[in-house]
């Protein structure tokens, strides 16, 4: 059943992932206050989705949405419909990532990037475990960078993709080490005075704030040969639990909601360990979350569906599939309370 709320749903506009919180927000003592990116406030008020148009009518179409919504999480509909997610074969080729040359690039021998969808890297076309993910919604097009975490050999690779595709946000959802199992590489700079020197580019660090459920660094990447230089928002969340998903949607819903407004060009580049849990989850909870704003109608089976034919195992479990749901009712129940 797809989540159409009536007049709601109008075209107005054109292998892997498995904490407590911490302070409420503390920034390094190496920047002074004044260097807050962002404030609890600001994130609070984020969380607070606003459909464009909330009249009676449509406040009576969210309540409808919500309702079926409901019922299908009652009666264990979503985990079925999971399960028939699961037995959709799609056809896909993974010659490149198959290939000897690129087999150590990968950090999971059975999640590999689709030929048709992977992002080439280069003159050449060389490899990266990444793919592109092009989400469609009431006409309107999410674009997007779905890739695992780097492994010491790829942080060139991993960057390049950054600067190629001109984006301006990497969204990390992932600890480097979790339970004891390395789940990414460390690939940035950690201090404004020492960059991280890469083959053809610089990367160096100008801001960071840690807050209770992400951090937010800021890094300018300058292209050696050339002197181009691109600032890069990178967002790691860092509670989601070793196993499961987060104890708090609350935290995940600002989390999302402040990638989506930092975004400013270029595909959003999403990265959790091997790119398809986590990273899954976020992907259909942003395209959602713009729906509600927009006040579009959304199927949550439609948005998974798109994904997994672009790459493979898009979110990973029936667990990561109900926290999904559990998000995009929270947001709809906190919006019927306001005024």
């Amino acid at each position: 059943i797809a989540a159409t709320p009536g007049s709601f749903g109008r075209n107005r506009w054109s292998s892997e992932d498995g904490g407590s919180a911490g302070p409420s927000q503390t920034v390094s003592p190496q920047l002074p206050d004044t260097n807050k990116i962002v404030t609890e406030g600001e994130l609070d008020q984020l969380a607070q989705i606003r459909p464009l148009i909330f009249n009676f009518h449509e406040q009576s179409a969210i309540k409808d949405c919500l309702k079926m919504l409901e019922k299908k999480v009652a009666e264990y509909g979503i985990i079925q419909e999971f399960m028939d997610l699961e037995f959709k074969n799609l056809p896909g080729e993974f010659i490149f990532g198959n290939q000897q040359s690129n087999r150590e690039k990968n950090r999971y021998r059975d999640i590999l990037p689709y030929d048709s969808t992977r992002v080439p890297l280069g003159k050449g076309k060389d490899y990266i475990n990444a793919s592109y993910i092009r989400i469609v919604n009431y006409e309107e097009e999410y674009f997007y960078i779905a890739s695992q975490g780097p492994l010491p050999g790829t942080v060139d690779d991993f960057w390049q993709m950054v600067f190629e595709n001109n984006s301006n946000i990497i969204a990390m959802i992932t600890r480097e080490i979790e339970g004891g199992i390395i789940k990414c590489y460390h690939y940035w700079p950690t201090s404004p005075k020492k960059p991280l020197e890469l083959k053809c580019l610089r990367i160096f660090l100008e801001n960071y704030q840690i807050l209770q459920y992400f951090t937010i660094r800021m890094f300018q990447i300058v292209e050696k040969s050339t002197g181009t230089s691109h600032l890069v928002k990178h967002l790691q969340f860092t509670k989601w639990p070793d196993h499961g998903t987060p104890a708090s949607a609350d935290g995940f819903i600002k989390y999302v909601r402040y990638v989506r407004k930092s975004h400013l060009m270029g595909p959003l580049v999403v990265h959790c360990s091997a790119g398809v849990g986590r990273t899954g989850v976020f992907l259909c909870v942003d395209v959602v979350f713009c729906a509600i704003e927009k006040n579009y109608s959304f199927d949550i089976v439609d948005i998974v569906t798109q994904m997994r034919e672009q790459r493979p195992g898009m979110i990973q479990t029936k667990e990561q599939y109900h926290f999904c749901y559990e998000i995009v009712l929270k947001v709809l129940q906190k919006l019927l309370t306001l005024d």
